[in-house]
């Protein structure tokens, strides 16, 4: 049969030829995430961009949760800085459960399981959590997954017992976060007695400086353990990581299960909070120190009243220029 080879014969020619000689792009257009991914906002930490993570409360204590960019004043080194990225619980998570399995938390581990399942439910679909145990050692149970099951899955067949080495623990899962996750909100859950009593390889200073070069929040879970008064006293020499200090400094919180009534209410304050978290993100002056650490402030406008008076905003304290970029 023969076909007349006119001008739109030519022209349909053209666009199947177009396409046949980019075989990459209409393969790579056939792996594109579904439409449901291309909602969610990801920020891809380029060269400068630094972020910031903060939770502002009003003078009552309850979470500020209607502010808009221009609310917010951003200073490095105390110099002001111009937002550049504003957001909130938008950008996806990436969390790392680091839970203590040592001898003095045996009555919580039934509990921790219920909590788990249900707390972790309240996440987003585009969500992933790790799963680190420590006691004396520290394992890797669970690679980050949007399948919170599994996380939960594994606590079921564990048991409890040796000693609290909270300082190895964080510090990997920082690292592992760093690594694995640079285009996410990263955060860290501790759940622990906070009462550490191992320190193999990693010192106090050393977990810190780990999660603020992972840009990793540290929150905690404070169980109240079967401890004897005696080890409840962090000496100094033993160069433990001061559990309240660390979230403090990296903008996280502690959520003591007492004060909350149960390791559910708990769990489930903690993931609220991480709702109304506000993403700031800057790009650092040009020039700055990459090996130096920079202080960071984060404010409301004067409109607001003053800072610590009238309201309070918990964020990290500074970061690495070269290894926050």
């Amino acid at each position: 049969m023969n076909v007349a080879r006119g001008p739109a014969w030519r022209a349909l020619a053209a666009i199947l030829g177009g396409i046949l000689a980019t075989p990459a792009a209409w393969a790579q257009s056939r792996s594109a995430p579904p439409a449901r991914d291309a909602q969610v906002p990801v920020i891809r930490k380029q060269v400068e961009l630094v972020l910031v993570e903060a939770t502002v409360r009003d003078r009552g204590g309850k979470a500020m949760k209607v502010l808009n960019k221009d609310d917010f004043l951003l200073y490095d080194n105390g110099q002001p800085q111009e937002v550049a990225h504003f957001s909130q619980d938008q950008l996806p998570l990436a969390v790392a459960m680091v839970v203590d399995l040592s001898g003095s938390i045996q009555p919580f581990l039934y509990p921790l399981r219920y909590a788990c399942v249900s707390a972790l439910k309240a996440l987003k679909v585009e969500d992933e959590v790790a799963l680190f145990t420590f006691s004396t050692n520290v394992d890797h149970r669970v690679e980050l997954t949007r399948d919170k099951l599994e996380v939960s899955t594994q606590l079921e067949d564990v048991a409890a017992g040796g000693g609290t080495n909270i300082n190895d623990a964080v510090y990997q899962a920082a690292r592992y976060l760093r690594e694995k996750a640079p285009a996410a909100r990263r955060v860290i859950v501790l759940v622990s007695d906070n009462v550490p009593t191992v320190a193999r390889l990693t010192s106090a200073s050393e977990v810190t400086q780990a999660a603020l070069e992972a840009d990793a929040a540290v929150y905690g879970l404070q169980v109240p353990g079967r401890n004897p008064v005696a080890s409840r006293v962090i000496k100094v020499g033993q160069k433990f990581v001061n559990v309240k200090n660390l979230t403090a400094d990296t903008g996280g919180e502690i959520f003591d299960v007492e004060q909350e009534g149960s390791l559910f209410l708990a769990f489930k304050a903690l993931i609220e909070r991480l709702k109304t978290r506000y993403t700031l993100g800057f790009y650092p002056p040009k020039g700055s120190d990459g090996r130096a650490f920079h202080t960071l402030e984060v404010k409301l406008h004067p409109s607001f009243g003053m800072k610590g008076r009238d309201y309070t905003v918990v964020s990290k304290k500074g970061y690495y220029p070269a290894r926050s970029r």
